[in-house]
């Protein structure tokens, strides 16, 4: 009976995965062992080629660089997130401070890049514009159009993916464990390390797969704020598709991103099941 409880409510969880990941994905793989078509689409014929493209020395630059942005973008957004999430779960308005993180989710991601373009622009943007005229710069800062902004746009658009795993983790810690450490004059360098740390980290591995993986695959905020200057391997991959009309490369650069995501997943599976397996 239980078996086929189990049975009747998984399957259309397997239907959707087999139709919107499964078989894509499978489309995707088989593609990119084919030949370019002439305009575009794949050519039945078995080739190599996509993948020796991918050990160019522009895709080895492009991957770096992808690979950069993301650690970067995670490792500010953590170091954000754990004051932000701390005070949250100490503060007597956590519901409302809460409610402050979460609103920016009502807007569309791609409008809130576009008004950090009106921020960031070389020339126009609020940020040179504001301080040429309090004469504090001379020449505008190069806030646009560099790793620069796009660490910004991403950190920006994935931090309330890091403040709430954080949250949630710092929210069930036991009060008495900070009293115990203030009652033992510990210094808060101390407290952090040893207390704050270790019970954050299950949070901390959480929001670095929610904020690090989409920072991987990431295409518009690169498109916008870098300017076509700054590259990641999302860009590529639309433009191979939309562009380039080189189908099986993007369909190679497509599969090397999707186990690369599908590793992050996996390790953050473990990690959390060794967690559990701890407590």
């Amino acid at each position: 009976m239980i078996k086929n409880y189990g049975q009747r409510y998984t399957f259309p969880v397997m239907v959707w995965l087999t139709i919107f990941f499964v078989i894509p994905f499978s489309i995707i793989l088989v593609g990119s062992f084919m030949g370019k078509g002439l305009y575009g689409g794949f050519e039945p014929v078995f080739s190599l080629d996509a993948y020796t493209a991918m050990f160019s020395a522009t895709m080895r630059k492009v991957t770096v660089n992808t690979i950069f942005i993301s650690v970067a973008t995670t490792i500010i957004t953590v170091l954000i997130a754990i004051p932000t999430a701390y005070h949250i779960a100490r503060s007597r308005y956590k519901e409302n401070l809460l409610f402050l993180v979460i609103i920016p989710f009502w807007t569309n991601f791609l409008i809130r890049t576009y008004a950090w373009l009106t921020i960031l622009r070389t020339n126009t943007g609020l940020i040179n514009v504001s301080l040429m005229s309090l004469g504090i710069i001379k020449e505008p800062l190069p806030t646009f159009g560099n790793d620069f902004s796009i660490v910004l746009g991403l950190v920006y658009g994935w931090l309330p993916d890091m403040v709430l795993p954080l949250y949630a983790a710092l929210e069930r810690m036991d009060r008495s464990l900070l009293e115990a450490a203030s009652d033992l004059y510990a210094p808060g360098r101390s407290v952090f390390r040893r207390v704050i740390w270790p019970l954050s980290l299950p949070g901390v591995i959480a929001g670095s797969m929610l904020v690090f993986i989409p920072s991987l695959g990431a295409f518009v905020t690169p498109a916008i704020l870098g300017g076509g200057k700054s590259l990641m391997i999302g860009n590529i991959i639309s433009n191979q598709f939309l562009a380039a009309h080189d189908w099986p490369f993007g369909s190679a650069l497509s599969t090397l991103m999707m186990i690369l995501m599908l590793i992050g997943t996996l390790i953050y599976f473990r990690s959390t099941s060794r967690e559990g397996a701890k407590t």
